[in-house]
């Protein structure tokens, strides 16, 4: 996990599982409970070989928590496989994902104004209905 200015970025390797999944949503809790968490995470996945349900749980989490402080969350140098699972739960609809971080990170600020209203209703927090 990295900060760049108001964005941070974890990097992702190996499986995001169950185990794995767990401990990085403890560690986006740590980060985005805290005052002045950034506004734009993206999670850095060119060394992410497996996702199963229990990451895309974590990450739809996280895009979750950000979109209810005005944040965005985005995903990185994806893997096909990975990319495959994303485009079919719709995620990619939600989430936006770029071919590399440094893209990721130029995309702006991309703070919602909406706080999530925006997202698919499958997606949108309790408090953002």
């Amino acid at each position: 996990m990295g900060q760049a200015g108001q964005a941070s970025v974890f990097v992702l390797c190996g499986e995001l599982d169950y185990e794995s999944a767990v401990q990085l949503q403890e560690a986006a809790d740590r980060m985005l409970t805290g005052e002045g968490g950034p506004n734009v995470v993206v999670i850095d996945c060119a060394g992410l070989d497996f996702c199963d349900s229990s990451g895309i749980n974590c990450l739809v989490r996280m895009y979750q928590s950000l979109s209810a402080h005005g944040g965005v969350l985005r995903m990185a140098a994806m893997p096909a496989p990975v990319t495959r699972i994303f485009t079919l739960t719709g995620l990619d609809q939600a989430i936006a994902v770029h071919a590399t971080v440094h893209e990721a990170l130029a995309a702006g600020s991309g703070v919602r104004q909406s706080r999530g209203e925006d997202a698919p209703s499958s997606l949108r927090s309790a408090s953002g209905r």
